[in-house]
């Protein structure tokens, strides 16, 4: 990993990144048609006290906090972009929860993909992503370039073990429980359009109910963060 990259990081506050070998998967494509074969993977954790809160439903301070996050997200996606752009490599930075496939609910690359290749975290049976400095109460940033990075190693399994709790805890009935393994399908793990459906149903006034945050609040691995923060 090169020594500019990570004096960036941390000069950025960010703690928990890694770099991921993309070069399995179908990337996005620059102004040339071409694909990116690596990405620069990171996590913003959300304030503890908000998540911990919103374990019966969406507050205001969660949707700020929310928002906050995510223009965070993207102001160092850019800019990161265009400091290896001006070091002579391809860039392109992902935005952060753009839905730009409304039919099948979904952006132009998963963060988590990008996030598990660089060994950040798994994925739980709530499909979000869950580290273990910050559990799953975390938003995702994600840069993708063709500059020589050190990748991985990925995270190939998940450590939720018998835990159900974000399962029985979902309003919509939307997670099926069903374990992550790398390749596993979404639909497999999330009924994405019934999550959707409930959350606009419910949570409208919350970014046009685009997000709950219970199944993550209720995480053991974010209580955790919260229970060393109130000690």
């Amino acid at each position: 990993m090169t020594d500019w990259l990570s004096e960036w990081m941390d000069g950025h506050g960010l703690t928990l990144w890694g770099a991921a070998d993309l070069r399995a998967f179908d990337t996005p494509r620059d102004e040339t048609g071409q694909t990116f074969p690596r990405a620069i993977s990171w996590a913003v954790p959300m304030a503890p006290l908000i998540m911990a809160d919103i374990q019966k439903g969406p507050t205001r301070a969660y949707a700020d906090e929310y928002t906050r996050v995510n223009h965070q997200i993207n102001e160092v996606s850019l800019d990161l972009a265009g400091v290896i752009r001006t070091r002579g490599f391809r860039s392109l930075s992902l935005a952060a929860s753009d839905r730009t496939d409304a039919i099948h609910i979904k952006g132009d690359f998963p963060h988590k993909t990008a996030a598990t290749r660089a060994g950040i975290g798994w994925i739980g049976r709530h499909c979000q992503l869950i580290t273990r400095p910050f559990g799953s109460w975390v938003r995702l940033g994600t840069v993708f370039t063709d500059m020589t990075l050190l990748c991985g190693p990925p995270v190939e399994k998940n450590f939720c073990g018998n835990c159900y709790r974000c399962v029985d805890a979902c309003p919509a009935s939307a997670l099926t429980g069903q374990s992550w393994v790398p390749g596993v399908p979404r639909d497999a793990i999330l009924a994405a359009k019934a999550c959707d459906q409930w959350k606009k149903q419910h949570y409208f006034q919350y970014h046009k109910g685009h997000n709950c945050g219970i199944c993550s609040a209720v995480c053991p691995y974010g209580l955790k963060v919260l229970k060393k923060l109130i000690e």
